[in-house]
């Protein structure tokens, strides 16, 4: 990875993201020790411009920036880090340096949960349930989608909100079976919802 330390005095601006929930908790500065401390601790290491010192996010909090992942942007001078934070982000307590809560919208799970079916699908682990429904093929899958839409109806025309959401559950876990059985994804959907919610579609 090329960064340009020498633009900007020897710092660049690090931007600091959680890598789940997405949320920018904080914005830093590195020079080249910083960096290359973040990248072999994994505990993510700034330049303190006020105390012309190095410091790890969380050396006296506890609170620290655990890393993931660290880009560059276009003109190499800007980095974008992502991290899994130990307890709040800011000194003053708050999750993020905006006050901002730092929560992770459910739905996102989605996608991490296709991520694992699909691996799933690529590994086809013993003793995994559903290594077992890709191993009886797609009309048992498409059978399962079928079962669980039916229990689905049941609990909305006369059962309870909780297993309403239970059976919904059942239904999206085996859809999104089907769908990668089929090399397609949950975000194929959700993109031709997005296609329908504009004014200008209309129905095949």
């Amino acid at each position: 990875m090329k960064i340009d330390f020498r633009k900007s005095g020897g710092l660049v601006p690090a931007i600091i993201q959680d890598a789940t929930s997405k949320k920018v908790l904080m914005l830093g500065y590195m020079n080249k020790d910083a960096y290359d401390i973040t990248v072999e601790t994994k505990k993510v290491t700034f330049w303190s411009r006020s105390r012309h010192c190095l410091w790890t996010k969380g050396e006296t909090s506890g609170n620290y920036l655990n890393l993931v992942s660290i880009q560059v942007d276009c003109d190499n001078d800007t980095l974008l880090i992502k991290v899994h934070p130990t307890g709040p982000t800011c000194h003053k307590g708050t999750d993020t340096c905006w006050g901002e809560v730092n929560e992770c919208n459910p739905l996102l799970f989605l996608t991490e949960l296709q991520d694992f079916i699909e691996k799933r699908y690529q590994e086809m682990p013993k003793d995994s349930y559903t290594t077992s429904l890709f191993r009886e093929g797609i009309n048992r899958m498409a059978q399962k989608v079928g079962e669980e839409a039916l229990e689905t109806v049941i609990e909305a025309t006369n059962g309870t909100s909780e297993r309403l959401i239970y059976e919904a559950s059942d239904m999206f876990y085996h859809l999104i079976v089907l769908l990668t059985s089929k090399g397609l994804r949950i975000e194929d959907i959700a993109k031709e919802l997005q296609t329908r919610h504009n004014q200008t579609w209309h129905k095949h």
